[in-house]
């Protein structure tokens, strides 16, 4: 085969080439059809042009060219700049046509507008004005198919659906013609006179304190358009304008969609026309019971100076009514309701101090059992508070280790200045667990376990302390029976008790106590462990432990700021 040549001279040897192709394939070409082939795929004229512009170009290349002249790279840059303001000042609107003279002023404007539909909801919801009757759009769902349309807004009256004329028809059956159309729908409306604010993202994030399902509340407006959650979901709030029923969404939730919810205002006036269900009743001290032993585990010590909790009962007002009538009580806690919650995310810092851990439980649970064997796997690491008494310190004992030993008049004075979490009195002696006891394990940078009946829970809740409370619950009655047959219970805590095994009274005793502590206090737990096993109870409570000190969780807002 003949070289290709690249000088000046090159013009014709490529086309040389390409004619000479299908002669000198000829030999090795088995049929005349093949060889026709080449010819005419050869002969192209469109690859011939290629062939030359190829030539052109690699010729051009070989010259180095030059801009002609040094100004060149400007004068493209005022040419570009020359035909910009060229297109600017031209004017693209389009030319209407004039308004017809004969128009009535009194006339309302129409709009028609097409929607697409899925399966999922239009998004909005309708009312027939109390005024004028007619139907008119009566919410834009957040996130919906109406609300990303931009085109249907509150206030919009609407006079047809699909070409039916929904004058005479009630929200519920136009509700149903929606519900039951697919694809495009068409509506024919009159749009509202009056001027939206610009839509926001909301930021603003709440924990629900309690369970609500839309199809079961008769006050919502619109059912399908409800959002159902469970007490401890985070909702993102997307839409306060109505003040009785606010849009949301489940945080995290890719769905754009909100839902209606009851507002704060709103459930709290429901929830206070309902009777509490139930009213925890504080125990006496001479009837408290502290677990010793759980599902088989034979602990043939206790640990001295241990109890840290008092679950006391208050005395007859009567012998001293200023002491315990201070805000700490059970009365002053039930008066809350629980709604929601506004909450931000926190993460513990390397530099801040430890969350306050508060281990709540019915007696004979196991919480101290637990709260022993976290204290037995780091000392370095978990403490709990040495309490208050007023009664005299034994032989044995050390003043700060296994009581605080102070006088019955500065016990009452710190209970009067509410010092206390927790107070009451046992054989004509006070004990109580102090905040400042509290105060003294966070400043050693231990984790804090601190035992206590849950209506203090409530009071801990701070910027200080910003506590996790841990529910500590009784399995079936039939585990109960099953593991805690070799247990025992150690009573009476500051004299000698005798261990006794658990009766059946005791086990319907702790399920009754935990259900009535869930049911009413349960919004403030943040974890709930079953006790069905020691050893996996306390696996699963010592990887909450870790998770605490390392992951992100949702706190109240006002933890974040002092």
């Amino acid at each position: 085969m003949p070289a290709l040549s690249t000088g000046s001279g090159s013009d014709t040897g490529l086309y040389e080439l390409l004619a000479a192709l299908p002669a000198q394939l000829q030999p090795h070409v088995d049929s005349q059809e093949d060889l026709t082939f080449l010819w005419d795929m050869f002969g192209e004229k469109s690859l011939h042009s290629l062939v030359k512009i190829h030539e052109k170009l690699h010729y051009y290349e070989k010259q180095n060219p030059v801009p002609i002249l040094h100004g060149a790279a400007a004068l493209a840059d005022d040419a570009l700049l020359s035909v910009h303001d060229t297109v600017a000042q031209k004017n693209y609107d389009p030319v209407l046509p004039p308004m017809p003279d004969d128009i009535d002023e009194e006339e309302d404007s129409v709009k028609i507008i097409r929607l697409v539909k899925n399966r999922e909801p239009l998004g909005a919801t309708i009312k027939r004005d109390e005024q004028s009757g007619a139907i008119v759009v009566a919410r834009i769902m957040r996130g919906g198919a109406a609300d990303r349309s931009g085109l249907i807004h509150v206030g919009d009256e609407l006079r047809e659906v699909n070409g039916i004329p929904v004058d005479d028809k009630k929200p519920e059956e136009i509700i149903h013609i929606l519900a039951q159309s697919q694809g495009a729908i068409t509506f024919k409306i009159i749009p509202s006179v009056k001027e939206e604010m610009p839509v926001k993202e909301g930021k603003m994030f709440i924990r629900a304190l309690f369970d609500y399902d839309p199809k079961e509340d008769k006050a919502i407006p619109c059912k399908e358009a409800g959002l159902a959650f469970r007490k401890g979901d985070v909702l993102q709030i997307m839409s306060q304008d109505d003040a009785t029923w606010w849009q949301a969404k489940h945080e995290g939730d890719a769905n754009p969609r909100a839902g209606l919810i009851p507002s704060k205002h709103f459930q709290e006036r429901r929830f206070a026309l309902r009777r509490p269900e139930v009213q925890i009743q504080p125990l006496k001290i001479s009837n408290r019971k502290s677990y010793a032993e759980c599902a088989g585990h034979n602990s043939g010590s206790y640990l001295a100076g241990f109890r840290r909790s008092f679950r006391l009962s208050r005395k007859d007002k009567k012998t001293n009514k200023s002491m315990y009538e201070c805000k700490k009580s059970d009365q002053y806690d039930t008066a809350d309701i629980p709604t929601y919650e506004e909450v931000a995310k926190y993460r513990r810092q390397p530099n801040d101090k430890y969350r306050l851990v508060v281990l709540v439980g019915p007696v004979g649970v196991g919480l101290n059992e637990l709260k022993r064997k976290l204290l037995i796997s780091d000392t370095q690491h978990y403490g709990v508070t040495v309490p208050h008494t007023t009664r005299p310190r034994r032989s044995q004992e050390s003043d700060g280790v296994e009581y605080i030993f102070i006088s019955k008049h500065l016990f009452e004075t710190d209970v009067q200045n509410n010092k206390f979490i927790e107070y009451g009195e046992y054989k004509n002696n006070y004990y109580g667990t102090s905040l400042d006891s509290v105060r003294s394990v966070l400043a050693k940078n231990k984790v804090c376990l601190l035992d206590v009946q849950p209506h203090t829970v409530k009071h801990l809740r701070t910027y200080e302390f910003k506590p996790f409370v841990i529910f500590i619950k009784p399995p079936s009655l039939e585990r109960l029976r099953e593991t805690r047959k070799n247990a025992k219970i150690i009573s009476s805590k500051d004299d000698k008790g005798t261990a006794k095994p658990f009766t059946e009274e005791d086990f319907h005793e702790m399920i009754k106590s935990a259900h009535v502590m869930e049911s009413q206090y349960g919004h403030l737990f943040d974890k709930v462990i079953v006790n069905d096993d020691l050893a996996t109870a306390y696996s699963e409570l010592k990887t909450t432990f870790d998770k605490l000190e390392t992951e992100t969780f949702w706190v109240p807002v006002s933890w974040l700021h002092s």
